[in-house]
């Protein structure tokens, strides 16, 4: 392979293309348009220097299965999205900087240097404007580069991100990978034959002020979140697993589970809010499992909804883990087919009557009163995106400025470790670095990992 520019050369952007252009319009479902119109960011760090020039051909053949990618974003008449696949492109920036490379890692964070790693894109110049949808920047520094990739997320959710970035490895390595499928009719098919409810328990639609008022309260308080990570040991996370199991209650709890239902119960104990209040768990989880019937491996579009735990204040304190647990389960098991439909159905409504861009959920509303977000992306495969300089010691999303945010994330040992990403306010935060919330986040922390 040709090595790319030498450190300090004049950075490069180019414009990639295909060159299939089909000229297809793809609505985009309901559950694409959840999400806005707002790109999502990846960072992954490597040892080594990545090859900038097998990076961007390799890329270029990977995107022939991605028309969507080199699309545009339009808008439609009952205010849905739709991309027109006309091959306009996606950037590609090679950079360099007379930097070494960070000790990033739980310690470290990489979040104040985000952009220098990523392309800035303004989500409300996107639909209608010749903005491309995905972005990748290489940064070289001395002792390694840094991939940056920015998608915008009404194309596709975590997991289908990706599967795009694993197909791209593998293009890069010249293996095989099985094509997406992009037919958003799957999803939106789900409401055939089932009612639209007037309301949803995961859904609201609110005014025009309404969602105005939520997104600036979000910008005025996103200065005063802060995000720490924290590392939870594979033998911490097992020894979370047993405790939740052998607490009776008849819990079926996962690993994923009990770490979930272990980071509540601290934040609730921490927020310390009355005892007869109710405390919220939203969960983010994804439906292609539920959908397995209905949708074929690699679908390429967002599925993933919410659905909410909740708790006594007083029962989250005091209760025991497995209770808790079991409530996340319970929440967990609720997203049925049944239960998709029946969401499907009631977003459908709100596009049809033009108020699909009025809509959010209701874990995003309740973020600054009893509602604790939690994401679990620990099975996604992050330090599988491997191109020929091994595999990322590090990678990290932007932090959320949505405060009671928490993000579990694989670390690169592949076990049962989790890195937890808590974002909260500030003074929540300056508690939880005190030796006595480090504790309670931590009671497991001596416990010797198994073989």
């Amino acid at each position: 392979m040709k090595r790319g520019p030498a450190e300090g050369d004049a950075d490069r952007t180019v414009l990639l293309r295909t060159g299939a252009a089909s000229g297809e319009r793809v609505r985009l479902s309901v559950y694409d348009l959840m999400t806005g119109t707002f790109a999502t960011a990846r960072t992954f760090y490597y040892r080594q220097r990545l090859d900038a020039e097998a990076l961007r051909e390799s890329l270029r053949r990977t995107l022939v299965h991605y028309p969507l990618l080199t699309g545009r974003l339009e808008r439609d008449t009952d205010r849905g999205l739709s991309v027109v696949c006309n091959d306009a492109g996606v950037l590609f920036t090679e950079s360099h900087l007379d930097l070494p490379m960070p000790d990033y890692g739980p310690g470290r964070s990489a979040r104040d240097d985000l952009r220098r790693y990523v392309h800035s894109v303004n989500p409300f110049r996107v639909v209608g404007h010749d903005t491309p949808l995905l972005t990748v920047k290489v940064t070289h520094l001395r002792g390694g580069s840094v991939l940056g990739v920015t998608v915008n997320h009404s194309l596709v959710d975590g997991g289908g991100c990706l599967d795009f970035l694993l197909h791209w490895s593998r293009t890069y390595r010249g293996l095989d990978h099985p094509a997406p499928s992009h037919d958003r009719a799957l999803v939106d098919d789900l409401a055939a034959g089932t009612p639209p409810a007037p309301d949803d328990p995961q859904y609201a639609v609110v005014t025009g002020r309404g969602k105005f008022g939520f997104l600036w309260r979000v910008n005025a308080r996103a200065r005063r979140v802060r995000t720490l990570t924290t590392r939870f040991s594979s033998a911490e996370v097992l020894a979370l697993r047993d405790t939740a199991r052998s607490g009776g209650h008849g819990t079926r709890a996962s690993s994923g589970d009990a770490l979930s239902a272990h980071v509540w119960r601290v934040l609730g104990a921490l927020r310390d809010r009355e005892p007869e209040t109710t405390e919220r768990l939203g969960l983010v989880v994804g439906l292609r499992a539920a959908l397995s019937e209905r949708l074929p491996h690699g679908y390429w579009g967002n599925a993933v909804s919410n659905t909410t735990a909740a708790l006594p204040a007083r029962a989250l304190r005091e209760e025991s883990l497995a209770h808790t647990a079991s409530a996340v389960r319970e929440a967990l098991d609720r997203v049925t087919l049944r239960r998709i439909r029946e969401e499907t159905a009631f977003l459908e409504a709100q596009r049809r009557a033009g108020r699909v861009n009025r809509v959010l959920s209701r874990m995003a509303l309740d973020a600054f009163e009893g509602t604790v977000a939690l994401n679990n992306v620990s099975r996604l495969p992050v330090y599988g995106i491997e191109f020929g300089a091994g595999r990322p010691f590090w990678f990290e999303y932007p932090a959320t400025p949505i405060p009671w945010t928490v993000l579990i994330t694989p670390t690169p040992d592949d076990d049962h470790s989790r890195d937890v990403h808590l974002s909260v306010p500030r003074e929540a935060a300056e508690a939880l670095c005190t030796p006595e919330w480090a504790q309670r986040l931590h009671p497991w922390e001596h416990v010797r990992d198994r073989p």
